[in-house]
């Protein structure tokens, strides 16, 4: 197929005490049937088996961190992410947690929706949910309720890389300690017009119990507070991007009960 030798694809991965997960992460990216690709990790800090783990692949660029910047670990993740895209030469940027895995030709299929369409600058595949056994859907759109889209984890995420030279220019705030990467670039692509969702279904994800995303039970205040986050940030990017911000319902019912408690 002729789009394979247009793009250069990089993976890049992020991992902290990850053992459990970690080689099939990565060979599920040795895999791929695209070849003309480079996978770099970023190793926050590791004090499990992860590093004895990565030192067995000699396919693979790894970054070892030698001191942690942040406490937030949503902060950390976005702080190596950054670190590895600095140092990627892919014209496509595939994000992946070390706790995920791609299925089987997921880089082909995605690549060839950027080559059909060259406007596309983000994109989302469909995850199938491993813990449950189903594929995940979208709850909801945008509305007066949320002014942000749902949207589906940071390993699903394709991105070109301009777009997310972008993103890193005008969308890296350390006020929100509790807002990952997947949120945030969901955020600015919403507000820049450019949020698509595939129904493909390319990615395996794992619900890890130590992961990040565990600590936010619905409608606990830790969860109250990541959505104040959200709002606060959605509001810094549209004022950075000169976009107004809607003031509806739910952001005034999360002011109140982050108020409250």
């Amino acid at each position: 197929m002729f789009y394979k030798k247009k793009f250069f694809a990089s993976i890049l991965i992020t991992n902290y005490n990850k053992e459990k997960f970690l080689n099939n992460s990565i060979k599920s990216c040795l895999k791929q049937s695209y070849k003309n690709k480079e996978i770099i990790i970023f190793d926050d800090c590791s004090n499990d088996q992860s590093l004895k783990i990565l030192k067995k692949f000699s396919k693979i660029k790894l970054i070892k961190n030698k001191k942690k910047k942040y406490i937030s670990g949503p902060l950390n993740q976005i702080y190596g992410l950054l670190n590895i895209f600095k140092k990627s030469k892919g014209e496509i940027i595939f994000l992946l947690d070390s706790d995920d895995e791609y299925k089987l030709n997921k880089l082909s299929k995605v690549l060839k929706m950027f080559k059909t369409d060259p406007n596309l600058k983000f994109i989302q595949d469909t995850p199938y949910l491993k813990s449950s056994k189903k594929v995940a859907k979208l709850k909801n759109k945008i509305s007066l309720f949320t002014i942000w889209p749902s949207f589906f984890p940071t390993s699903c995420i394709a991105i070109r890389k301009n777009f997310l030279k972008d993103f890193f220019k005008v969308a890296m705030k350390h006020e929100y300690p509790n807002l990952e990467i997947d949120a945030r670039l969901s955020i600015f692509a919403s507000l820049k017009n450019e949020f698509k969702v595939s129904n493909k279904i390319l990615t395996n994800y794992n619900y890890d119990q130590s992961g990040i995303t565990s600590r936010y039970n619905k409608f606990s205040i830790l969860w109250w507070k990541k959505r104040n986050e959200a709002f606060e940030y959605t509001k810094f990017l549209s004022k950075k991007l000169k976009l107004n911000f809607y003031i509806g319902p739910d952001y005034l019912i999360t002011k109140i009960i982050n108020f409250i408690f």
